[in-house]
């Protein structure tokens, strides 16, 4: 499994070939040709690749075509949107008719007798698949494409733990494909996992890692979940309802209904969201299945995987550091690892934490383990900002009301909603008294040290003995420079020259002590 997971950013380059013009470009990507243009008159040439950092040679449009993919990849308007049509699912709306009835009872047909779901024709289904694909077309063509990345992993996990390969469309239903989404009431990641859900099948969440959000691991907990709901019910439709509302609710529906077992029987007993979620399985299953008669038109890619490997973490290390010694972007390093909510990676006893990287990078940060280790140690000793403490975040907290608060100012220090706090504490205003104890689940780490000085501009430090001045080249970074100076560290060039982040231009001056 180690090779499984998808690098996403560069796996997106080979979906185009380099040759292609940019009204090709245009046409895959709506909206993007602005963007490519801006880079052409900057004076960028994209075929030159001497522009690259050290001169390390890449594909054409590296750059932008990451940038855009991450920004499709990472469309919380999509989620947002595909999570409200379940949630809000109206059964009196009227069917918008996009495919004849009778040839969706046959296509219904054909595909209930490969499937052990149960995917017979009702208005209901039909209402749905008509509203998709009148209203959601462009969403669910994107969602085919990203789905070549992640259907893969998700096909491997399913046949080892003996799962339907049709339960990968529940990914897209759950989470539009997206591994750090989050709903309203906290469930996050590719599979939504609640907190108390994901600590059963061993996802851990602390104030640095939240492993719902770990395409591998959440995958093999979703499985996992999944058999053990099959078990109870002997029914894979069932199951599907429980894994969004929960197994005792079905059992309450299934009681409410007279004791009847099947899906369709006892939807109306099911809570509202759970009465669309079926159905958007089923029409989501169906769309994919016939996305060529239906005009669906998923980019595609050559190849499927890109290579990347782990590496045990030695020493706590942030992404900043890793992206400025590894000559990588941080957003890049972010998609690879999208479980570490601070960006940093944590060293804890008898824990296991490790950092995905393409494999180039990985062969470099073996063979300089002891240098980065050394580099990082020395650097984080400097930082004015402490690091947050490591503590588990829990389900749930007890919040004692101060002298000043408000809903709106509790909500932003949890990273919750007012409308959230107000429901758990069954509020009917905004009103509070001090001393009022409110139940909350944090959504933000619990004990994070806010940095006060991270926006004030730092102060120029005078240098007591010989000076040289240093002009910055092209793929330097200062701690690159660092390097070349006997006793020069990262924070002393910064103090000496009043910089307040890393990133450098070239032909910067920068005043460097020679003998301090």
């Amino acid at each position: 499994m180690l090779r499984s997971f998808l690098w996403i950013g560069f796996l997106w380059i080979t979906t185009v070939a380099i040759g292609q013009q940019k009204q090709q470009i245009k046409d895959s990507v709506p909206n993007k040709e602005l963007q490519i243009n801006s880079l052409s008159n900057e004076g960028v040439d994209l075929s030159d690749q001497s522009n690259f950092k050290y001169g390390l040679k890449d594909n054409e449009q590296t750059a932008l075509w990451d940038r855009l993919w991450r920004e499709e990849l990472y469309s919380r308007s999509m989620f947002d949107s595909l999570y409200s049509d379940i949630q809000n699912y109206d059964k009196n709306n009227p069917i918008i008719k996009e495919v004849p009835t009778q040839l969706l009872k046959k296509r219904l047909a054909e595909l209930n007798e490969k499937t052990p779901f149960n995917v017979e024709y009702n208005p209901i289904l039909e209402k749905v698949i008509n509203s998709y694909l009148k209203r959601r077309r462009s969403s669910m063509e994107r969602l085919m494409t990203m789905s070549q990345f992640y259907f893969p992993m998700f096909e491997e996990a399913l046949a080892a733990y003996d799962i339907p390969l049709e339960m990968k469309y529940l990914a897209i239903v759950e989470s539009a494909l997206n591994p750090r989404a989050k709903s309203p009431v906290g469930a996050t990641g590719l599979w939504q996992f609640m907190y108390t859900t994901g600590t059963m099948y061993d996802l851990q969440v602390n104030s640095y890692v939240d492993e719902r959000s770990d395409p591998l691991k959440s995958t093999k907990a979703a499985c996992a979940y999944l058999g053990k709901l099959y078990k109870i019910f002997g029914d894979w439709d069932l199951a599907l309802a429980a894994y969004n509302s929960g197994p005792g609710n079905v059992n309450k529906a299934i009681r409410r209904s007279g004791g009847y077992v099947n899906y369709w029987n006892i939807r109306g007993n099911l809570p509202r969201e759970t009465a669309g979620y079926v159905p958007a399985f089923l029409a989501t299953m169906y769309l994919f299945e016939y996305a060529k008669e239906h005009g669906f038109k998923p980019k595609k890619v050559q190849n499927p995987y890109f290579e990347t490997d782990t590496i045990q973490i030695k020493n706590l290390i942030m992404f900043d550091q890793i992206a400025e010694l590894l000559d990588m972007e941080v957003e890049d390093i972010q998609l690879l690892n999208p479980a570490y909510k601070l960006d940093i990676i944590p060293h804890i006893k008898d824990k296991k934490y490790y950092l995905r990287l393409p494999t180039d990078k990985v062969g470099v940060f073996v063979a300089n383990e002891k240098t980065i280790y050394s580099a990082v140690k020395e650097e984080l000793a400097k930082r004015e900002k402490p690091l947050p403490r490591f503590l588990k975040t829990n389900a749930r907290i007890r919040y004692r009301v101060r002298s000043g608060d408000y809903l709106g100012r509790i909500a932003r220090k949890y990273g919750v909603r007012v409308s959230q706090i107000k429901r758990w504490n069954g509020l009917r205003n905004n009103r509070l008294r001090v001393g009022q104890r409110l139940s909350i689940y944090p959504r933000k780490p619990v004990g994070t040290i806010v940095d006060t000085k991270k926006n004030k501009p730092k102060k120029q430090v005078p240098i007591s003995g010989n000076t040289e001045i240093y002009t910055v080249k092209e793929g330097d970074s200062l701690w690159i420079i660092a390097q070349k100076f006997r006793g020069v560290t990262v924070d002393l060039i910064k103090a000496w020259n009043g910089l307040h982040g890393n990133s450098l231009k070239p032909g910067t001056k920068l005043k460097i002590c020679t003998s301090c």
